[in-house]
């Protein structure tokens, strides 16, 4: 396809101040960037006050295990819509892909929050999704995926066998094309993995020039796994981050960096101090985040592990319940959450009338003590039920991690096929941008977050920046224009015009043309 853009105001993807100039793109690449290029029998886009900006990169998604559904469409249209062309995929330990296939453990894929169409190595997967991809795919292996494909959800250390055929997955999944690796230590089966398991998992990725993303055991003051007495447990968890990149030397992405709980503010300033001081000491760390002060989280998150492992006749038991509620209380206190900073987002198919309503007022509404009405909500969602749990920080912190360098910027959202929608499913980066504008930051520095610094920091090599030669993935709106609903998270940003993947038009004038021209970018391995 021949392209021209014409009279644009071009944000590059660098901190350099905007110009005009005109684009002209064929065939999938940036061909020239020139003042009045005038062109015959080419398809022409007058953007005149328009910005454009490279094809935004969403640091940290989890649409591997979405992209291949059956009403993918729906599913990858709102990331679309919202100007993004890239996401990287295979975060917090989960990747839809690294199971050989020979594993007795296929079934468990995706842990208790995904579930793989297909279990298959990483080139199995690429196979499959060629011509079907919207957005550009970058793979990271998960260290969750890789263990359970060897020993399940065992808690146990694994064999000097079984980690040697880890190790053979992981480092088929780095050849292959694989941008580096991630952790999910807040999670079964990653929570289990012993130090010299993740250390392993580490220096395989480093030997491949790759990036290991993590998230880590604790984004609060207080979390499960640790003594109650010590320096809050969210600074802790960073602490083991930067043990294995002492002992690995591996470049480090630092997942969604969120302070759950009032409680956790004061740690904002000393974990901030941690990453430039770890910076200054030689070591490649850096974050992402996302623009709201809530994120999506199951039902049962301040519930116990020893109240969930009991058959639900002794749940109910008087001595049980006491002791529950103490422990609720403790925490909430101690986290300086409540149950009006839990908004249910789905019980099930009966019970969608406590959708979007927090807990605090569902008791209300049904004349309930909050704790018992929580416990309901637990029981009639069977234990799966989605809140979005708020409190994650509030807007003068996010303002601040906006203007840190080491920050950049994510959705960690999908589509939810019942219930309500997560807002970063739809309105993440413009709501960066609406930030942006409402707070006098330069734009050019978000966009360099959302585009060229996020491919340098992957290792992207021809995304992000608008020059002659790289890939036309292109990003076109009205800032002023862009505008988000805060109160309906799944209705469509105002600005987005129009979105380029690949050269190809997939929304024009925000509609999109139901194009598939996104492809599964690999790491070359010339550069280790």
């Amino acid at each position: 396809m021949k392209l021209l853009l014409k009279n644009p105001i071009i944000y590059d993807g660098t901190i350099s101040e905007p110009y005009t100039k005109d684009i002209y793109i064929e065939d999938g690449i940036i061909k020239k960037i020139d003042t009045k290029i005038d062109l015959k029998n080419v398809k022409t886009i007058d953007c005149t006050n328009l910005v454009v900006a490279p094809g935004f990169i969403d640091a940290h998604s989890h649409n591997d295990f979405f992209v291949d559904k059956e009403n993918a469409d729906e599913m990858i249209l709102p990331f679309i819509k919202q100007g993004i062309t890239t996401q990287i995929v295979g975060n917090c330990g989960f990747s839809a892909y690294g199971f050989t296939d020979d594993s007795l453990y296929k079934h468990l894929s995706g842990g208790s929050l995904f579930k793989a169409n297909k279990s298959g190595n990483l080139n199995e997967y690429m196979n499959d999704l060629k011509g079907k991809l919207m957005v550009n795919i970058v793979p990271l292996i998960g260290h969750g995926t890789t263990r359970t494909a060897v020993a399940g959800y065992s808690a146990k250390a694994l064999t000097k066998e079984e980690l040697a055929k880890q190790m053979k997955i992981v480092e088929d999944a780095l050849k292959a094309g694989a941008f580096g690796g991630s952790l999910g230590l807040m999670y079964v089966p990653g929570m289990f993995a012993p130090s010299n398991e993740l250390i392993e998992f580490a220096k395989m990725v480093k030997k491949y020039n790759g990036i290991l993303t993590i998230h880590t055991r604790a984004n609060s003051k207080i979390a499960l796994g640790y003594p109650l007495i010590g320096k809050p447990h969210i600074e802790q968890a960073l602490d083991e981050v930067i043990v294995i990149m002492e002992k690995t030397g591996v470049k480090v992405e630092y997942s969604h960096l969120i302070f759950v709980g009032k409680a956790s503010w004061k740690c904002v300033s000393p974990m901030l101090k941690k990453f430039k001081e770890a910076r200054a000491s030689g070591y490649d760390i850096g974050y992402d985040i996302y623009p709201f002060t809530y994120g999506a989280s199951v039902i049962t998150v301040v519930l116990p592990s020893w109240y969930l492992k009991l058959p639900e006749k002794d749940r109910i038991k008087p001595l049980n319940l006491f002791k529950l509620k103490l422990i609720i209380n403790i925490t909430k206190k101690l986290l300086g959450i409540d149950y009006s900073d839990m908004i249910v987002s789905y019980i099930s198919p009966e019970h969608s009338k406590y959708e979007g309503k927090n807990v605090l007022e569902i008791a209300q509404e049904e004349k309930m003590d909050p704790f018992k009405m929580y416990l309901k909500l637990v029981n009639l969602s069977k234990g799966k039920g989605r809140i979005m749990l708020g409190r994650y920080y509030n807007q003068d912190i996010i303002i601040r991690l906006m203007n840190d360098d080491l920050s950049l910027y994510m959705t960690d959202a999908w589509y939810e096929e019942t219930g309500t929608q997560n807002a970063g499913t739809y309105q993440a980066f413009p709501f960066f941008i609406q930030k942006t504008r409402e707070n006098h930051i330069p734009l050019e520095r978000t966009i360099n977050k959302m585009t060229k610094a996020t491919a340098e920091r992957f290792g992207i090599s021809d995304r992000g920046y608008l020059c002659e030669g790289y890939a036309a993935d292109i990003t076109i709106f009205d800032y002023n224009e862009i505008c988000i609903n805060e109160k309906i998270p799944d209705q469509t940003p105002k600005g987005i015009k129009y979105v380029l993947v690949n050269g190809e038009i997939l929304l024009d004038n925000n509609k999109y043309t139901n194009k598939k021209s996104g492809i599964i970018l690999k790491k070359s391995l010339s550069n280790d």
